[in-house]
């Protein structure tokens, strides 16, 4: 087997959370193909549980851990001009001795990096054959996180909108292939980055189905008192999610909470920031990290996706949609998924509309919303064929690239 190289910016496994979830697949589909040597972060100490489920499927792993604070710190004692914060916060000496070792020791002539500060380890002297993964244009993200936010983290998202895109831009360059998840990410990638134009590709996230299946729902997690449940799923220490549910919370929660029987909001995932923990009350549950994410959808009466700020594919909707339970998101939040006109899907934007809908499906409204969903995933979101053309950008990528598939 031909050796590859393969970096992630985190440890790819366990797959629960949107950038783990497609770094996990593509790895473990690559390592059938490949003899793979794996370098990533390791920035939760839970996570070195899993290394040796990676080493049983790549011929090498090297996990580096890092501290999140002393990450920060290291952004802010390499500031220079022009820099993205994004490539200090994702860099360690450690992780990047080893790759300059392995490579050499090893021959290697192609690469797989996955997210854009990950290829400040591969320099063009290196003269790899790489595919650069950005998953979504995460420069766009900064540049809708500063709309929202407050000064002065306003003025700091903004100057990491500007230097993060132009860094993707030279690392597009210096990659043979730049992989995005969705089909509006590649349209934007292009508009902003067009010396990328013909060698931008757009190959979405997939689903496994089985797993996330109807009938895999597992014991109810939730208090058996017959009130219905409104889930959120998703890290509660990232940004937009954060910014989600504290809108839900806020602005929509209220206005369906008088209902009988009352409601819940239950919001499922690791990592609480404390605005979100300050919400716990008799009518919210915060559970922090879960093992299982499927008992918490099965059993909810509505999947809620109301993300202000999203990019790319939200795995949280394609996980409620596999599950077959009704799903109301934003625009934003089904943005890169294209089914918002398939009857599969509620669509709304304001606290009104949010409300208006989940009160519908609470009401018995939209039945056959969730059978919809679940065929809508079978058909257009199986892993075995987003990673089809994976395949046939390693083996023909011009021919690939000039098709544009996806």
């Amino acid at each position: 087997m031909e050796e590859l190289l393969f970096l992630a910016h985190r440890i790819p496994y366990p797959p629960n959370k949107g950038d783990k979830i497609r770094a996990w697949h593509i790895l473990k589909h690559l390592t059938d193909r490949y003899r793979v040597r794996l370098g990533c972060l390791v920035d939760d100490p839970h996570d070195r549980i899993y290394i040796a489920d990676l080493e049983r499927h790549c011929a090498e792993v090297k996990a580096v851990s890092v501290s999140p604070l002393r990450q920060r710190v290291r952004m802010l004692t390499d500031f220079r001009p022009g820099q993205p914060l994004s490539t200090s916060y994702f860099h360690s000496p450690e992780l990047a001795s080893w790759v300059d070792r392995t490579i050499g020791a090893h021959a290697i002539r192609h690469a797989f990096v996955f997210s854009s500060p990950m290829m400040t380890y591969v320099p063009p002297r290196h003269g790899l054959k790489t595919i650069l993964d950005l998953v979504d244009v995460d420069s766009e993200k900064w540049r809708d996180m500063a709309e929202h936010a407050p000064a002065p983290q306003r003025w700091i998202y903004a100057r990491e909108a500007e230097t993060l895109l132009a860094f993707e831009r030279r690392m597009a360059g210096e990659a043979e292939h730049t992989l995005v998840c969705s089909e509006p990410e590649a349209e934007l990638f292009r508009l902003r980055a067009p010396e990328a134009s013909a060698t931008t590709i757009w190959m979405r996230n997939g689903i496994d189905f089985d797993y996330f299946a109807p009938d895999q729902s597992g014991t109810n997690p939730y208090p058996d008192d017959g009130r219905p449940v409104i889930v959120f799923t998703g890290d509660m220490g990232y940004w937009p999610n954060i910014d989600a549910v504290l809108w839900f919370a806020r602005e929509v929660f209220p206005e369906i909470a008088s209902r009988r029987p009352r409601p819940r909001l239950a919001i499922v995932g690791a990592h609480p920031a404390g605005s979100v923990l300050r919400l716990a009350s008799e009518d919210v549950v915060v559970t922090g990290r879960v093992e299982d994410i499927r008992p918490y959808l099965a059993h909810a009466a509505v999947v809620v996706a109301p993300l202000q700020v999203a990019r790319g594919i939200q795995n949280k909707v394609l996980e409620g949609m596999a599950m077959a339970r009704p799903v109301v998101a934003t625009s934003a939040a089904e943005q890169g998924l294209g089914v918002r006109d398939s009857g599969a899907i509620l669509i709304a934007d304001t606290a009104r509309d949010t409300a208006l809908r989940v009160a519908e499906v609470l009401d018995g409204e939209h039945t056959s919303l969730a059978t919809s969903a679940r065929r809508i995933i079978e058909a257009r979101f199986s892993w075995n064929a987003t990673l089809g053309k994976l395949d046939r950008l390693l083996a023909n990528g011009t021919q690939l690239a000039e098709e544009r598939v996806a």
